[in-house]
């Protein structure tokens, strides 16, 4: 199926999704073979088996217990990295017995498509884009080949929150969108609405509209104050402090009142994670942890990574990590002085804090200047008693062709006709757990031009929904 111009703009100026936010328009959805989108479903289950075995590994090194069921193997550092820089009480509330299995609701990994198939940047428990790709699956889907077909990204996102409160009948939801997140509430008010429009009691807030009621959470409906029984948290726990009701959503949590979702578990939110599926010391754990086809899964996906940890090191040892000159590294400082072809890495902050997320921390060694790059690692290694940083290799994306419509105010007598473009993609397949399931229920194509190095949402980027084809 392809989409005329006038209809794109005309669907988009009816309905804003993302505040003051543009890009560019394609006639057609993303295509991915059937064998790609049956990659993507393994990815999702793998990704749900990984957070599993990411909680176990998390509590048991905070307890000090062993971490194999035949072999001797503690790592107590690895809670301390996961929970360096965090508040005492949320720390205190991640490890609590009472939110054990507790996990994120919606799976978005970050996927590039390189020239070894894909690899995973990044996985995400606090997405943006879930009306927006509902919307484009709706937009583009007439004769059913789009990824979740129909509206099963509406669907699922509601049923994976209703299911966490399953003695309440038609359960109060509700979508708590900070100011910081801000930009992401006009998609959030969309989905809310598409759910009233089911009969559901679905409701996009801001933090202020929360007041405690007895020991209950509630939201005022024509005058009426109203119980909620779920609250989708769409802000970044390390903006909890700018929360004016933070403390009456933990007092509503404590008396069981109300179940949030993801859970407000740090830990689940680093980045650094996917460098201590790599780290040689915790080999033996995953293996054991992971079932095995999810084990091959995420070895495959995850680039190389590591923490940038500045502790000194004894006379003669040598990091595990990248080289510079090449030689071995007795410490981070020393990667300042790595080659151009040595910096083919990807340097960002781990997670809790504000430049975190939208590739804000993010540094491209092999892209930026010897200046640029060694302030970085200055960075990194100042930061690192209260944010630690990861260091990953990057993995070049390949380059793709598909059709786009010509950037906006250029000639209107070519402005309706798409012409073939070369760019790189990142892929965010959506996955939305329940039962202990994933249930890929769309995906948000990410198409930019070929010199951008780092792929994200940008004005030059195509935002576009999947279909398949044979």
């Amino acid at each position: 199926m392809e989409l005329p111009r006038a209809d794109l703009e005309s669907a988009f100026a009816n309905t804003s999704l993302f505040e003051a936010k543009t890009w560019q328009l394609s006639p057609e959805a993303w295509p991915l073979t059937r064998g790609e989108v049956d990659e993507l479903q393994r990815i999702g289950e793998a990704c749900l088996h990984f957070h599993q075995a990411l909680e176990n590994l998390y509590l048991r090194s905070a307890a000090g217990k062993n971490l194999l069921r035949n072999k001797s193997l503690q790592a107590p550092w690895v809670a301390e990295y996961l929970d360096r820089g965090k508040p005492a009480s949320l720390v205190k509330h991640a490890r609590d017995a009472r939110q054990r299995g507790a996990l994120p609701t919606v799976l978005r990994p970050d996927l590039l498509l390189t020239d070894d198939g894909f690899v995973m940047t990044e996985l995400d428990s606090v997405p943006g884009g879930i009306g927006l790709t509902a919307f484009l699956n709706r937009l583009y889907d007439e004769q059913g080949e789009i990824v979740g077909q129909g509206d099963a990204m509406i669907l699922h996102f509601y049923q994976s929150l209703a299911a966490l409160a399953p003695t309440v009948g038609n359960p109060l939801i509700a979508i708590v969108v900070s100011d910081e997140s801000a930009t992401y509430r006009p998609e959030m008010q969309w989905l809310a609405e598409q759910l009233q429009l089911r009969g559901h009691r679905v409701y996009c807030l801001d933090p202020d509209d929360l007041f405690p009621l007895g020991t209950a959470l509630c939201f005022d409906i024509d005058g009426n104050p109203e119980k909620i029984d779920v609250v989708y948290r769409f802000f970044e726990l390390h903006d909890l402090e700018n929360i004016s009701t933070a403390t009456y959503l933990f007092e509503a949590l404590e008396a069981d009142e109300l179940v949030v979702a993801p859970p407000m578990r740090p830990f689940q939110e680093e980045k650094l994670a996917a460098a201590l599926f790599h780290h040689h010391l915790l080999g033996d754990y995953w293996r054991e942890a992971l079932p095995k086809r999810s084990f091959k899964q995420l070895n495959k996906l995850f680039p190389r990574s590591w923490v940038v940890d500045p502790a000194p090191l004894p006379p003669g040892a040598v990091l595990d990590g990248p080289t510079a000159g090449g030689r071995a590294l007795a410490h981070w400082g020393q990667l300042a002085e790595a080659s151009q072809k040595e910096r083919d890495l990807i340097l960002k902050i781990s997670g809790y804090h504000e430049s975190a997320w939208g590739a804000r921390s993010v540094v491209y060694g092999a892209d930026c200047s010897r200046e640029e790059w060694s302030a970085g690692i200055d960075i990194a290694i100042q930061d690192a008693l209260h944010n630690l940083h990861v260091l990953q290799e990057y993995r070049k994306p390949r380059r793709l062709s598909h059709p786009l419509y010509p950037p906006a105010g250029g000639d209107p007598a070519t402005a309706g006709t798409a012409t073939s473009r070369q760019g790189r993609l990142r892929l965010c397949p959506y996955y939305f757990v329940q039962d202990d399931k994933v249930q890929l229920s769309g995906a948000l194509a990410t198409f930019c031009p070929p010199d951008k190095k780092i792929i994200h949402g940008m004005q030059d980027a195509a935002l576009l929904p999947c279909r398949v084809v044979e």
